[in-house]
C-alpha cells in the first residue's frame, strides 16, 4: 500500500514538476503581503515567471490587517488541492494595501478595487483579462467554497487565455 502511495505521489510530481518545485519554495512575492517590497518588481518579475511556467498571474490585493484576506488564506491552507491547483494554474503576486504603504502608483495601473481582497487575472505578459471581488467565493455559511474555487481556477488558466480574451473583446 505504501509502495502505491509512493509511486502515486511520485508520478504526480513528475507531471507537475513547476508545482513541485514552487511548493517547496515560493517566490517572496507570492508568500506574504509586505509593504516593503516594490510591487512593479514584483510583477515584473512574476511575468518572467509565468512566461517561463506558461501560467496566469493571479494579483491578490489586500493586507496583513484585512480578515477576509486571513479567511482566505485559512482556506486554502486548510484545502491543499485547492491551493496547488491555484499555484500550478497561475503565479500569485500579492499586493500589500496597507496604512503605511497603499501602493497607489500600481493600483492605479488596475480597474479600481471596491474591497479587500481583491483578485485580477493577467495573462503571462501582463494583460489584465478579470477584475473578481473575492465575496464571490463564499457560499452561504458564510465560507468559502470548494467548488467556486476550483471552477474560477478551471476557467481563468492559462489554456483558457483565448476564450476568455475573446469574451473581453466582445463586452
Amino acid at each position: 500500500m505504501l509502495q502505491v502511495i509512493l509511486i502515486t505521489l511520485g508520478s504526480s510530481l513528475a507531471i507537475h514538476p513547476v508545482l513541485a518545485q514552487e511548493k517547496i519554495n515560493l517566490p517572496a512575492y507570492s508568500q506574504a503581503y509586505d509593504e516593503s517590497r516594490n510591487p512593479f518588481d514584483d510583477a515584473r518579475a512574476a511575468i518572467v515567471l509565468a512566461s517561463k511556467t506558461q501560467r496566469n498571474i493571479l494579483i491578490e490585493i489586500g493586507g496583513n490587517w484585512c480578515v477576509w484576506c486571513q479567511k482566505m488564506e485559512v482556506f486554502l491552507t486548510k484545502n491543499p488541492d485547492v491551493n496547488n491547483a491555484l499555484h500550478q494554474a497561475f503565479v500569485l503576486l500579492k499586493i500589500n494595501v496597507s496604512e503605511h504603504n497603499d501602493n497607489h502608483d500600481f493600483l492605479k495601473s488596475l480597474p479600481p478595487v471596491v474591497g479587500y481582497p481583491h483578485i485580477f487575472v493577467s495573462t503571462n505578459t501582463g494583460k489584465v483579462m478579470l477584475s473578481k471581488e473575492t465575496g464571490e467565493f463564499i457560499d452561504e455559511n458564510g465560507e468559502h467554497s470548494r467548488n467556486a474555487w476550483l471552477m474560477f481556477i478551471e476557467k481563468w488558466q492559462m489554456s483558457q487565455n483565448s476564450e476568455n480574451l475573446t469574451r473581453i473583446s466582445a463586452e
